[in-house]
Formats: C-alpha cells, structure tokens, sequence
C-alpha cells in the first residue's frame, strides 16, 4: 500500500508526547475493504517501531453511510484492536444522525440524502421503492430497529466527541474558533465547516486533526490538517501518522 508522499514539504513545530507514535484514520463511509487493507499497512507500520513504543490509533468519525459496508466497518470496529494499540473512536455526524433515525428523530428523508439507505441495506433491512410518509418511515425505523445489534448502538453511542495527544486536537468535522475545546457544542464538533476552514487562529496552541470536508489529497495548514479523502467514492483511505515532530502519510 502506498502513498501520494510520505512527510510533510514543511517540518512541523507541533509535535506528539515522547515515546509516542499515533495513527489517525479518516472517514471511512463504509468501505470495509479500504479499512482492512489500511489496518494491515498501519500493523505492518507500526512493527517496525521501537518495542518500548506507545501506539495510538484514533479513529475521527464517519464509519456509516454512503458506502455499501457501514455494519461490516462497524463489526471490524468492534473486533479486538490491533496488537499493542490503544484505539479511540471518535462521533461523526453520519453515526448521530443514525443514532437519531433509530430513536425516531425525523431527520430521515435527510440522512437518506446522504447515504443513510445504504446503511440500512448493510444491516439487510428491506428498502420500500418509495418511504413518502411517516408511516412508511416509522415502519421502515422499526425493521432497523430489530436488524441493528444492540452492540452496534452501544459502540456508536459511546465514541467519543474529541481526543488530545500533545500538540494535537482530534474531531471530526473541526472545532469553533476562539472558543476552548471543553466548551465546544457538539454540532460544531460534528458538522463546522467554512468558519473552522478559514479560520487562521491558532486554536490555544494545538492542531486540529480531521475529516468531514473532502478534499483529494491531504490539506496541511498550519493550524488543522484534513484527512478525509473521500474514500467511499475515492478509494483512497487515508491515514496520518505522527511521532515526535514528524507527520506522513499512509493511504489505500
């Protein structure tokens, strides 16, 4: 498996806690095959560090939707993790809004907008030609209800909404400028965009790691680095990996 580049053009300043190597995997939309492929170049990565290495693997959202595999990336989630590794997985606006669609929230006709049939067809729920109604919807939530392990809910209700290494912030979609990481309210955690892309603060010092917006190669700026590469429609999976004050890059 190979990438576009390997480091970064420009040495970065911020770096991770000594003795610590981190993995951080983009949104993976239900491509299970890109998963596991990314998985066996991050374990054959990570042998080759030093034994007494810390390993860290943090996922930033967005296991579901859109691709054809969401109950099987969320089975591979639940497996043991890699040999040596701590994980954390984080929330990602796809897993709210199908928390949602199970608790009876209406925000169906928009989560099957963006990929939430295919989700449903991963967990083999039958998809009607047409849902027009809230009769057909509450029948259709029913049928998810039962297909979708119990295990599965718990996994996605208990990702977490943001993670800290060093110099580095971890969330899924970036945070509010000016605002402290502890205070940000999760839908800007889980959906920000253009006010969090543009922003040039320097975000009380750390570097925001993460996904939601596609872009086709990963986008470096000195204050957030975006590694979701649109691997549902891409194929490119992409994974950054940091270890003192370096960065590169691994990908599907």
């Amino acid at each position: 498996m190979l990438g576009w580049f390997n480091r970064s053009r420009a040495q970065p300043v911020s770096r991770m806690p000594d003795g610590t190597r981190l993995y951080a995997v983009g949104d993976i939309h239900g491509r299970d095959d890109l998963l596991d492929r990314l998985l066996q170049s991050i374990a054959q990565d990570a042998a080759a560090a030093a034994p007494d290495v810390r390993r860290v693997l943090v996922y930033l959202g967005d296991y579901v939707d859109r691709g054809l595999g969401s109950r099987q990336v969320i089975d591979r989630l639940l497996d043991p993790p890699l040999q040596g590794f701590e994980t954390v997985h984080l929330l990602g606006n796809h897993e709210e809004a199908f928390l949602g669609f199970l608790e009876g929230m209406p925000i169906a006709f928009d989560w099957f907008k963006y990929g939430g049939l295919e989700t449903l067809y991963s967990y083999d729920v039958p998809i009607p030609r047409r849902a027009s109604g809230p009769r057909d919807i509450d029948a259709l939530r029913r049928c998810a209800v039962a297909a979708v392990p119990a295990a599965h809910v718990d996994f996605l209700g208990g990702c977490k909404l943001w993670h800290v290494e060093g110099d580095y912030a971890f969330v899924h979609a970036g945070i509010k400028p000016g605002v402290p990481l502890e205070h940000q309210r999760p839908d800007d955690l889980l959906w920000i965009r253009d006010e969090f892309l543009t922003s040039r603060a320097d975000h009380g010092g750390k570097v925001v790691v993460h996904g939601h917006t596609i872009c086709e190669r990963p986008e470096i700026r000195p204050n957030r680095v975006n590694i979701d590469t649109g691997a549902y429609a891409s194929g490119r999976l992409t994974c950054l990996v940091l270890e003192g004050t370096d960065r590169r890059f691994l990908t599907t």
